[in-house]
């Protein structure tokens, strides 16, 4: 009922109230439909929303992913078919040899290996100086100064040696010494810092020792002591001859770590991150090694197919619409690249972050497998970067973000320099083995701050499902472009003109 009001003369007057607005069929009340289904008319209607409609709360779509997914593989056979059709059957496992061999590029010194075997040096002269550290042979300032050149030459070498002997470098030689390099420098770096922390924590531990006063006993004191101490080492005695095969692994201690053994676990260990006491596993599934093993050698053979037979001749057609600047075939080509591209990045996710170190865990017993989280749910920029790399994740922020906080630093200034060196050396696994000196993958992760703050701001105003769909999106469309890029520079630069076999032209 209407509630009621008396005006200024005392009459009785009805306030009439605004109706609210029914979003949801199902909002009919209950006395209703007990009503209507008391009517001999055999009623079949009830309060429902359509299926699609938000308030129904329906959300199984179960079919229309199974749909979705047959429409995909019907479109990816139609694109198979069409590439076989137009280039050939192009796949051919000895070519893959002579590739990744470097057979027809380079010289006969095999200057890769000599690099690659060179990256020993670096790991001794770590040791040596943490050693010399350890006993205070070496002064801390002399140590870090060591430290830091010997980082700094780990990372100019491969770009000093590459360009001073560049034709005798192959192509796939030089990208695996620069990964070989690069992932030398971050752990070398996590390596040094752990064992920095370590010392200081020694060095905390001793001052605060020998500022303690030393206690004082009475003969009495210590008589009660002994008695209790003498009983306590009897009880002791019988839990560990009743316990003896249930001992605890017995933890490495700082400087106890430093030698060449714990120090080359660590190099090959799936992790950037150094810590003294690793989590290990107890034995090595046979089962789970067997089938990292096929998936590594069945991955590997997919991967080089899909280049050979769809990659490389649709790059090779994009170089003159990019020579001669014409936007809509470019575009078409970015577009069409996309999807061979995109397929390839996938494989090459799962090859690596899966089968690859999880083999590498299982044969060190290394128990951390925590290599990638959910990245494909992610709705911003910042919380993909943060979940599909999780072992450059956790160096990042162990080893730069928090103690550039610890420093005084602001977080976004933090997050800055985090973002700048990961870009650096995006930058440094691209053109050092081009030997094609641009900017372009050090601008495209530089371009992921302004793109986090559109993701977020879509993700906050328009939807969690719309900031996904942009970050798929510059995954999807941000790596051809970038790839096409550095392709077209890469053949001006070395061949001074634009190369197309005939039989790539549409």
């Amino acid at each position: 009922m209407a509630p009621s009001e008396s005006n200024c003369n005392g009459e009785l007057k009805t306030r009439l109230r605004r109706t609210q607005s029914v979003t949801r069929a199902e909002e009919i009340t209950d006395q209703e439909q007990k009503q209507r289904k008391s009517q001999p008319d055999k009623p079949v209607h009830k309060p429902r929303d359509s299926l699609f409609s938000w308030s129904s709360n329906f959300n199984d779509f179960s079919g229309l992913v199974n749909w979705g997914f047959l429409l995909l593989t019907m479109g990816g056979i139609r694109l198979l078919l069409e590439n076989f059709i137009k280039y050939g059957f192009r796949v051919d496992p000895v070519q893959w040899l002579i590739v990744l061999s470097g057979k027809n590029e380079g010289d006969s010194s095999y200057p890769s290996v000599v690099l690659a075997l060179y990256s020993s040096v670096p790991i001794v002269l770590c040791i040596i100086i943490e050693k010399g550290l350890s006993v205070e042979i070496i002064p801390e300032t002399t140590g870090k100064f060591a430290h830091v050149f010997n980082l700094i030459a780990v990372v100019l070498l491969p770009i000093v040696v590459i360009n001073l002997r560049g034709t005798s470098f192959s192509l796939m030689g030089s990208t695996f010494v620069c990964f070989l390099y690069c992932i030398l420098f971050v752990k070398l770096w996590s390596y040094v810092q752990v064992n920095l922390w370590c010392r200081q924590n020694q060095k905390n531990q001793k001052v605060s020792i020998s500022g303690k006063r030393r206690e004082s006993f009475s003969i009495a004191e210590f008589e009660r002591k002994h008695h209790r101490n003498s009983n306590t080492d009897q009880n002791e005695n019988f839990i560990a001859n009743d316990t003896k095969d249930h001992e605890p692994l017995k933890l490495i201690e700082y400087p106890d770590n430093l030698n060449l053994r714990d120090l080359i676990y660590f190099l090959l260990a799936p992790t950037l991150c150094y810590e003294l006491n690793f989590p290990r596993t107890t034995r090595i599934r046979k089962r789970f090694l067997i089938k990292r093993i096929l998936e590594v050698v069945v991955g590997v053979n997919i991967v080089m197919a899909l280049f050979q037979q769809w990659m490389i001749p649709s790059v090779k057609n994009s170089l003159i619409p990019f020579s001669n600047m014409e936007f809509t075939k470019a575009t078409e080509r970015v577009l069409k690249l996309a999807i061979p591209n995109h397929f390839i990045w996938l494989c090459g996710f799962y090859l690596i972050f899966h089968s690859t170190l999880n083999l590498l865990g299982e044969i060190l017993h290394f128990a951390d497998r925590n290599f990638y989280c959910d990245w494909w749910n992610a709705n911003n920029v910042d919380t993909f970067w943060k979940t599909w790399n999780m072992p450059v994740h956790r160096w990042c922020v162990r080893h730069l973000y928090i103690p550039l906080v610890d420093m005084g630093y602001s977080r976004f200034a933090a997050s800055g320099v985090v973002f700048f060196i990961s870009a650096f050396f995006h930058e440094y696994l691209v053109s050092v083995p081009l030997r094609t000196f641009k900017i372009w993958a050090f601008m495209g992760m530089v371009s992921q701050l302004p793109l986090s703050y559109v993701s977020k701001f879509l993700e906050k105003n328009v939807g969690e499902r719309w900031g996904n769909i942009l970050v798929w999106g510059s995954l999807i469309l941000g790596q051809p472009l970038c790839i096409m890029v550095y392709y077209h520079d890469y053949v001006i630069q070395n061949y001074n003109k634009v190369i197309l076999e005939p039989e790539y032209l549409e």
